[in-house]
């Protein structure tokens, strides 16, 4: 079992910066491919980027590449989601997951979840 806990979501200016961290726990000595998704109200959980167990391969949703980084240190066992240029429809909470083996976009593929963090950018 694995536990995830997001972290350094808030209120920023469009335009600004923010970096989230997502620390894991429980079985983290296994393989595992991490995964940001976001939930603004009203809509669907859509995914934002991924990271395999190595780093070397990443995912970026459409919406964010080019503004988005996620980077991880498996010796803190953390992933992190390193957010530039944000802009209002960037609005939502944040949600860290896990899964073992490869990088995937979809939900369902998905069996660990963080408990999310908030971000909202003003205009």
């Amino acid at each position: 079992q694995v536990q995830l806990v997001e972290s350094g979501g808030g209120l920023v200016q469009a335009g600004g910066s923010l970096r989230l961290s997502c620390a894991a726990s429980g079985r983290t000595a296994r393989s595992y491919a991490m995964g940001w998704f976001r939930q603004a109200p009203g809509k669907e959980r859509e995914f934002v980027a991924a990271i395999s167990w190595s780093g070397a391969n990443t995912n970026y949703a459409d919406s964010v590449k080019g503004r988005f980084t996620i980077s991880r240190d498996n010796a803190k066992y953390t992933v992190y989601l390193q957010m530039n240029n944000l802009k209002p429809e960037d609005t939502a909470v944040y949600y860290c997951a896990a899964r073992y083996n490869s990088v995937d976009v979809r939900i369902r593929e998905y069996e660990y979840w963080g408990q999310g963090t908030q971000v909202t950018v003003s205009s």
